[in-house]
């Protein structure tokens, strides 16, 4: 671990909304006003809340193309003393978003790393559900290519828990038929645009195709909640991550 000076700043992570702008919280506010810099996926996305809340400091892009050049310039910062918030385009940082390399990096080297949570599409999705949320498995966006997807499920089917998973509109269709053909006709829910105007929760059975579902829109990006197994039997052995990805 390097020897990092007293006057080091902070990483703070940042959770910000995942729709509806007055879900962020009054920590989060005091952070980005507080911060030398802040880092963020899209710097124009992130220019509409801190513009919402009169926020300006110096933006700095931090995404999956460029987080391995960039982290060593943020460190550096970091060790210089000024204190850097590190956000998503929305929800809580990391969660299928980039920002793992600069966390580890910033821990190796010794600089302080507080989260400041909040609003979270994992977990939003799950408390809409109606599943079981005492346990679940969130995979994040599954692979581009059905095949995989398929090897996927079928390590999955069994597993008791339920499932959460991110999608994307132009591969929904296709994520949702490869469910059905391998778990078959369980409950599921579909969330999309969360805590928005428009809204809307699908509860109901997993369907083959997407216009058997009663959806008024397939646009924006979705969270997907599969109900677990109801295979399993009482006393029968729970699978673990090692089970699933061994």
């Amino acid at each position: 671990m390097s020897q990092v000076p007293a006057a080091s700043g902070t990483l703070f992570i940042v959770a910000t909304p995942i729709g509806n702008l007055a879900d962020i919280t009054l920590r989060a506010l005091e952070t980005l006003k507080a911060v030398a810099r802040i880092a963020c996926e899209d710097t124009r996305q992130s220019l509409k809340l801190l513009n919402a809340y009169q926020i300006k400091k110096p933006l700095i892009s931090l995404h999956a193309h460029n987080e391995a050049e960039r982290t060593p310039e943020l460190i550096a910062q970091l060790k210089n003393g000024e204190s850097i918030a590190m956000i998503s385009d929305a929800g809580t940082p990391l969660i299928s978003d980039p920002g793992r390399r600069l966390v580890a990096a910033a821990i190796r080297e010794g600089i302080p790393v507080d989260s400041i949570p909040g609003p979270s599409a994992v977990l939003n999705a799950l408390v809409l559900c109606g599943f079981p949320t005492d346990r679940f498995y969130f995979l994040g966006f599954l692979e581009a290519k059905s095949a995989a997807r398929v090897r996927t499920f079928e390590r999955l089917k069994d597993f008791p828990d339920s499932l959460v998973f991110f999608e994307s509109p132009h591969r929904i269709d296709k994520f949702l038929g490869d469910a059905y053909q391998v778990l078959g006709n369980r409950g599921i829910a579909i969330a999309r645009e969360m805590t928005k105007k428009f809204e809307e929760v699908y509860r109901g059975p997993l369907r083959e195709k997407i216009a058997d579902y009663p959806l008024r829109s397939w646009k924006g990006e979705f969270v997907v909640v599969i109900q677990g197994s109801p295979s399993r039997k009482k006393g029968e052995k729970t699978l673990n991550h090692d089970d699933l990805t061994g």
